[in-house]
C-alpha cells in the first residue's frame, strides 16, 4: 500500500499537485468570467426564479425538473469535500486555503455554466429512453473529437471511483467509527447494501432520493456548525482575518501546525476547492443533462447555485468552525496512518526557533532544509521509545506521547527497523498526540459548541448523508459514462462493481484514498477544460440568441 501511495502522490506532483494546474483551472474560470461579462453575478437572480419551477413544462424533453437536477448534481459536490477536503486543506495550508477555496468557487461558477450549457445543449436519447450527457457528448457531436470523449468518459469512470465512491466511504466509516465504534468494515457493508437498492433504480429513483436527502442534511449540518460559531463568536472576526491576510504571504507557524508558504496554500486551496464544488471536472453536466427543458442555456444558469451552496456557503461555514474553535493548529490524541508518519533524522522542537524552520522548509518542499529521513534502529520498552537521534512526524506535526503497540492491542517491546523514515514492521501500531486532518479534525471542532460532545454525532450523521448521496450521485455520473462508451448493457456490471469498491474503501487507509482522489480528478478535468475553450464562441453565441429570446424574463 505505501508503494502505491508513493506512487499516487509522485503522479499527483506531475498533475493536480503540480505548480500549473491550479492556474489552468483557474485561467479558464477568468477568460469565461471576462470572455462572458461575469455571468455568475448578472445571471444569480435568474437562475434563482428557474429553480423555482416558474420555466417549467411537462412536454419538455429530459427525465426530471430543474430542481431535482440541481439536487443531485449538489449531492454529487456536497460531501466530504466540505466536512473533511476543508479541513484537509486548513491542515495543509493554514487558513490562506480556504481564501483559495472562495476564489476556485467564484470563478468555478462560470466555469460550471458554460460546461453545463455545452453539455445540454448536445445531450442525447439513449436506446432505454433515458436522457444522457455530459462533455463527452459535446465533444463526439460537436468537436469531432471522439478520443477525447473516449478519455473522458474512461476518466469520468475512474473519478467515479476516485471522487465519489471511495472517499466518501471512508469518511462516513472513519467518523462513524471514532464516534459510535462500529467498526468500519459493518458500516461499509451495511450502507453497500443500501446504495445498491438506491442506484439500482435509474435517475428517477436516485433524483428523488437526493431532492429528500440534500434539504435535510443542509439543515442538520448547519444547526451543529452555527452552535460552534455563535460560542466562538469572539473569534470569527479573526479567523475572517488571518483567511484575509494569509492569502498573499502564507500562514504563519502557530501551535502545533508548522506552517505553509503561499504556493503550498494556494495549490492545496484550489486543489481542494476542485474536489469540493468539481467545477470544471465535468460531473455535474451529466446529472443536469437530464433536465426537462428546451433550453441549455436555463439549465447552465442553475448549475451557478452550485458552486455558490457547496463552497462559498457550506465550506465556508465549515471553516469557520475549524478556525474560530482553534483545533486546527492543537496536537489531539489519536492513531497514526502509516502514510502520514515520517521519522526525521535528528531532534527537533517547536520550542526551537531553528527547527521550526527547517521543518517548515521540508514539509513545504522548499530548498534549503537540512532534514533527511531517517535510518536505523530505535529501542522500544513497554510500547515507549528510549533511544533517541530521531523525531516522529506525523501529520506535518511533532508527534507527542508516543505509544507503539503489535496487533493493536500488545505493547511493543524490542528493536524497531526504521528504512527511509518509514517503520519495516507491518503489524505496528502508532498513537500519540499530533494534529489531526479530514473529518476527525471537523468532528473535534463540533465538539467545541453549545453542544459539546453531542456536536460529533452531527457532524457523523451529516457526513453520512453528504458522503452517502454523493456516492448516489456519483454512480450515474459513472453509469452514463460506460453507457457511452459500451452501451446500457454495460451499466449493472459497472453497478456492481462500484458497491464493491465502495464496501472495501470503508476499512482502506484514509490517505491513500485521498491520493486517488486528487489524481482521479485531474485526469477528468483537462479534457473538459480543453473542450470548453475550443468552444467559446459557440458558448457566447447561444447565451446570445437565448437572451434575445427571453429578454423579457
Amino acid at each position: 500500500m505505501e508503494g502505491l501511495y508513493n506512487f499516487l502522490v509522485d503522479l499527483d506532483g506531475l498533475l493536480g499537485g503540480a505548480f500549473w494546474f491550479p492556474y489552468v483551472l483557474l485561467g479558464v474560470g477568468l477568460f469565461f468570467t471576462i470572455y462572458l461579462k461575469f455571468p455568475q453575478i448578472r445571471y444569480f437572480k435568474h437562475a434563482c426564479k428557474v429553480i423555482t419551477g416558474k420555466f417549467d413544462k411537462d412536454n419538455d424533453p429530459g427525465d426530471t425538473t430543474h430542481f431535482r437536477a440541481l439536487t443531485t448534481a449538489l449531492s454529487g459536490t456536497v460531501g466530504t469535500g466540505n466536512i473533511s477536503g476543508v479541513a484537509f486543506a486548513i491542515f495543509l495550508g493554514g487558513p490562506a486555503a480556504l481564501f483559495w477555496m472562495w476564489a476556485t468557487a467564484f470563478l468555478g461558477m462560470t466555469t460550471k455554466f458554460v460546461e453545463v450549457t455545452l453539455s445540454h445543449k448536445y445531450r442525447v436519447k439513449t436506446e432505454d429512453g433515458t436522457m444522457a450527457g455530459g462533455p463527452m457528448y459535446y465533444m463526439d457531436r460537436r468537436l469531432n473529437m471522439k478520443w477525447l470523449a473516449v478519455a473522458f468518459a474512461i476518466a469520468t469512470v475512474i473519478s467515479s471511483f476516485g471522487t465519489g465512491n471511495l472517499p466518501q466511504s471512508n469518511g462516513i466509516a472513519t467518523s462513524i467509527e471514532a464516534t459510535f465504534g462500529i467498526e468500519a468494515i459493518y458500516v461499509g457493508a451495511g450502507l453497500g447494501v443500501l446504495l445498491a437498492l438506491v442506484i439500482l433504480g435509474g435517475i428517477q429513483r436516485i433524483a428523488a432520493v437526493t431532492a429528500r436527502i440534500v434539504p435535510i442534511m443542509a439543515v442538520i449540518y448547519l444547526i451543529g456548525a452555527f452552535a460552534v460559531i455563535f460560542a466562538n463568536v469572539e473569534n470569527i472576526g479573526p479567523a475572517f482575518m488571518s483567511v484575509i491576510g494569509d492569502a498573499f504571504t502564507g500562514s504563519a507557524a502557530a501551535g502545533g501546525f508548522l506552517g505553509a508558504t503561499l504556493a503550498y496554500a494556494f495549490n492545496r486551496g484550489v486543489n481542494r476547492g476542485l474536489f469540493s464544488n468539481e467545477a470544471g471536472q465535468g460531473s455535474a453536466p451529466i446529472a443536469h443533462a437530464a433536465a426537462k427543458t428546451k433550453e441549455p442555456v436555463s439549465e447552465g444558469m442553475v448549475s451557478i447555485l452550485e458552486p455558490f451552496i457547496d463552497t462559498i456557503i457550506i465550506c465556508t461555514i465549515t471553516g469557520l468552525v475549524i478556525l474560530s474553535s482553534g483545533v486546527w493548529n492543537e496536537k489531539h490524541e489519536n492513531v497514526f496512518d502509516r502514510s502520514d508518519m515520517l521519522f526525521v533524522s535528528g531532534q527537533y522542537t517547536e520550542a526551537d526557533v531553528e527547527s521550526v524552520n527547517q521543518l517548515y522548509l521540508y514539509l513545504n518542499d522548499v530548498e534549503g532544509s537540512t532534514v533527511e529521513a531517517y535510518n536505523g534502529q530505535i529501542s522500544v520498552v513497554n510500547g515507549v521509545a528510549v533511544s533517541g537521534g530521531y523525531t516522529l512526524i506525523n501529520s506535518r506535526s511533532i508527534a507527542e506521547d508516543v505509544v507503539y503497540k503489535v496487533n493493536n492491542e500488545d505493547l511493543f517491546s524490542g528493536m524497531l527497523e526504521i528504512k527511509d523514515g518509514r517503520p519495516v514492521r507491518e503489524n505496528l501500531q502508532v498513537s500519540g498526540k499530533s494534529l489531526v486532518h479530514s473529518a476527525p479534525l471537523t468532528a473535534i471542532a463540533f465538539t467545541r459548541g453549545f453542544f459539546g460532545d453531542y456536536g460529533q454525532y452531527i457532524v457523523s450523521v451529516g457526513l453520512l448523508l453528504f458522503a452517502f448521496s454523493t456516492a448516489i450521485a456519483w454512480s450515474y455520473y459513472g453509469d452514463r459514462a460506460m453507457t457511452y462508451l459500451l452501451g446500457p448493457r454495460s451499466v449493472m456490471p459497472y453497478r456492481v462493481i462500484y458497491v464493491a469498491g465502495f464496501v472495501w474503501a470503508s476499512f482502506s487507509d484514509t490517505t491513500l484514498v485521498w491520493a486517488l482522489s486528487a489524481v482521479a480528478i485531474v485526469v477528468m478535468t483537462l479534457p473538459n477544460l480543453f473542450g470548453i475553450v475550443m468552444l467559446r464562441k459557440e458558448m457566447k453565441e447561444t447565451v446570445d440568441d437565448y437572451w434575445q429570446r427571453n429578454a423579457d424574463k
